[in-house]
């Protein structure tokens, strides 16, 4: 069976809304044998440009269909709204 990964690069826009939404995330995950590996900010670009996200996400699940039905769910989805005002999100699927 081959993983799946969801790595989210973020901009935070307002810190007490980003709080209350990563508080409300993890209860969505486990249905879907979600595993959050890593929640960090960035202290450098290493190599090539720097960016404008400074917080990193990556999500492990079994595969791209438990992925897509967590990102689908309807508990996911009821937290998009919250996400969205507090801070700019782009979430990647990827295959290992």
């Amino acid at each position: 069976m081959t993983a799946a990964y969801v790595v989210g690069r973020v901009s935070v826009k307002e810190s007490h809304s980003w709080a209350l939404y990563r508080g409300q995330v993890n209860a969505t995950l486990e249905p879907w044998g979600g595993e959050l590996l890593l929640r960090g900010r960035k202290v450098a670009a290493l190599s090539a440009m720097d960016e404008q996200y400074s917080d990193i996400v990556a999500i492990r699940f079994p595969d791209q269909a438990a992925a897509r039905g967590w990102f689908d769910s309807p508990q996911y989805q009821a937290l998009i709204a919250l996400r969205s005002n507090a801070a700019d999100v782009v979430l990647t699927l990827y295959e290992s």
